[in-house]
């Protein structure tokens, strides 16, 4: 079946929203629609990952899991592209596939206890990485003065983390006021909306999050509206 995709989402159809209902309270034909159609996107993800020693088929069927597991938690009308949702659910499905195999394929002889001592877990290496990246994502789609904020403060460029002042001094702003700013980046980088992937890497995107996200979001607005800064 084939569903016309809108560009400007990334979301099918009405008929692939309709897909995503039907598969959800059990329909076998909308669900294999979907996983047929968004295959795609699994050998894309599997693709970009560290594998170890977990043979590309089953790092395959691995992320197909993923994709079910995506389709079955989707919610069109929430306006999120399906495969922003999805690509984070693959992955975290593969990578634990990935530590499984690695955990019981590799039965070190007690001589060779040293050297697996020493070694780099692969999905350790992808997942820190991949969070990593997602934070990093997050932090450049921040404003320009907030985004400096937060680099400053957190040494993300490589420097010691920076004072309030000495941020202050960056921007012509006081230290209060840059405060004020990096409350506001936290809170901007706190919504799921906002920081999204980097919300799945590390299961943070429940409902409950949600609330607390844009529960924290109200209050500062509404501190912000009456404490206005220049």
């Amino acid at each position: 079946m084939h569903t016309q995709i809108d560009k400007e989402s990334g979301l099918g159809s009405t008929t692939e929203a309709t897909q995503f209902h039907q598969a959800q309270v059990g329909c076998p034909t909308s669900l294999n629609a979907l996983m047929a159609n968004h295959d795609g996107l699994v050998q894309t993800v599997v693709r970009q990952q560290v594998l170890g020693g977990l043979p590309f088929t089953e790092a395959l069927q691995a992320g197909r899991v993923g994709l079910w597991r995506a389709i079955q938690g989707f919610d069109p009308t929430r306006g999120l592209a399906f495969s922003t949702y999805a690509w984070p659910c693959i992955m975290r499905q593969v990578w634990r596939e990935v530590k499984v195999h690695d955990r019981f394929s590799a039965r070190p002889a007690i001589s060779d206890v040293h050297i697996s001592l020493d070694a780099v877990d692969p999905a350790m290496v992808w997942e820190a990485e991949a969070v990593r990246q997602a934070l990093d994502d997050g932090v450049q789609r921040l404003a320009q003065r907030l985004r400096h904020v937060i680099v400053r403060r957190y040494g993300l460029n490589g420097e010691p983390p920076a004072l309030y002042r000495q941020i202050g001094a960056d921007l012509g702003l006081t230290g209060e006021r840059v405060r004020q700013l990096h409350t506001e980046a936290l809170i901007l980088m706190r919504q799921p909306s906002h920081s999204y992937i980097l919300y799945s890497l590390l299961e943070r995107h429940t409902l409950a999050d949600y609330e607390a996200a844009n529960a924290q979001t109200q209050r500062w607005l509404r501190w912000r509206g009456g404490h206005r800064g220049s």
